[in-house]
């Protein structure tokens, strides 16, 4: 239903996509190294330039702004996408929904590589399927009318509140942000990101001092694309690396170039 809070959320949406310059001293990985490294169920973190990358970045006090899940060729498997398109990834966009993307809409911009730990094909394609059955949702607006407030260049916001802030949109099951559409395809399969953990008596008659570990599920619109960087049960991957480094094979130049 069109709402004149729904008509605004749109047009705040589109303006916050605008990409702005942001310099960056880090180089972007090729699109084709990437592409020759990422598995099913990789979680491709990204530094966007955008607005509400901004945003973002301040309340979280991290480099990734946008999360996007590897799906290979699930997405043609599935018919979401024609078999000649090279839609590869699933996100989540602020003007578009729930979509398929390509490599191509990352290119030149400094991202990670996070890789889901222990999980079998079978439990691969289940995360892959969820996010799927996904596709065409909206993105939550209530949320990007939160977030729109926190473009100034210092809002007073202290930081033990800024995670919850990121929490503050509709909740409608039928609509998503990039990092709660992620967290929620791991959480189907019970995976961990960053669970809640509470130590509890192990009630052992013969042990009455022993502990144990719970893990709580922390909710999925908690979630902020660097939780996957800094999560235990993900590994970093980069793709140089995979690639064969071997650092005898580099050309160096003559001289220091200093660069600002």
């Amino acid at each position: 239903m069109n709402t004149p809070l729904t008509w605004l959320g749109r047009q705040l949406a589109r303006f916050l996509a605008k990409e702005v310059h942001v310099h960056s001293a880090v180089p972007a990985t090729p699109p084709a190294r990437l592409l020759a490294t990422l598995r099913l169920g990789d979680v491709l973190l990204v530094e966007g330039h955008s607005r509400i990358s901004s945003a973002i970045k301040y309340l979280t006090q991290s480099t990734w702004s946008h999360a996007a899940l590897y799906v290979g060729d699930a997405l043609v498997g599935a018919g979401k996408v024609p078999a000649a398109s090279d839609h590869c990834f699933i996100e989540a966009d602020t003007v578009q929904g729930v979509r398929g993307v390509g490599i191509s809409e990352f290119a030149g911009l400094h991202s990670r590589i996070c890789r889901p730990v222990g999980l079998s094909a079978a439990e691969c394609a289940q995360v892959t399927a969820f996010a799927i059955a996904r596709i065409g949702s909206e993105y939550d607006l209530r949320n990007v009318l939160d977030l729109a407030r926190y473009l100034l260049p210092a809002p007073p916001v202290p930081q033990r509140f800024r995670r919850k802030l990121l929490a503050l949109g509709s909740g409608d099951p039928t609509r998503a942000i990039c990092s709660t559409l992620i967290a929620q395809a791991f959480q189907s399969i019970h995976y961990p990101i960053l669970p809640i953990t509470a130590i509890q008596n192990d009630d052992r008659p013969d042990c009455p001092a022993c502990v144990k570990e719970i893990l709580i599920v922390r909710h999925h619109s908690l979630f902020a694309p660097r939780d996957f960087d800094v999560s235990p049960y993900f590994q970093v991957v980069k793709p140089t690396i995979e690639a064969g480094f071997d650092f005898h094979a580099l050309k160096w130049g003559d001289g220091n170039l200093m660069t600002a």
